[in-house]
């Protein structure tokens, strides 16, 4: 396991024991705690706690740079507003990695079924959009907003 994978890890398990879904923790105790450098803490957080994957950070500079991590909660009823912001997020054109990262991401949320993501991750594969040539990754992202449009009803 990659050491992005351990922070990543721990973090999820300390806002999972914190009753409100919140972590405040200083980015240099972090780095400290796992001998590594400030900046593979914010990679950890740029890349593993984004918007798409259901997390809002806050970050203040200074003093070891305090770091506010929040897992966002939704109700029923903000489904379908959340996923047409992850959609619109698309744009015109999405990789297979990023695609994949948005759905694991509502997974994660569980706004999505583990079935479901094998569905619309067979639909977005490279195999799949094989004939659309140059075009792959523009059909993807058009393929994915159609997708995540219909389940967020």
């Amino acid at each position: 396991m990659r050491l992005s994978d351990i922070i990543e890890e721990f973090l999820k398990e300390l806002i999972a024991e914190n009753t409100e879904n919140e972590l405040e923790i200083q980015r240099n105790e972090l780095a400290n705690h796992f001998s590594c450098a400030p900046s593979q803490i914010n990679y950890v957080l740029t890349t593993r706690f984004t918007t798409d994957k259901g997390y809002y950070i806050e970050s203040r500079r200074g003093g070891g740079g305090c770091i506010r991590i929040r897992k966002v909660e939704y109700r029923e009823n903000e489904k379908k507003p959340f996923i047409n912001s992850i959609v619109d997020r698309i744009k015109n054109s999405i990789t297979y990695d990023a695609g994949c990262k948005i759905i694991d991401g509502l997974f994660d949320m569980n706004l999505l079924t583990s079935r479901e993501v094998a569905i619309i991750k067979a639909c977005i594969n490279d195999r799949a959009l094989l004939y659309a040539g140059d075009k792959r990754n523009e059909l993807r992202a058009q393929i994915m907003k159609s997708v995540l449009i219909i389940l967020s009803v």
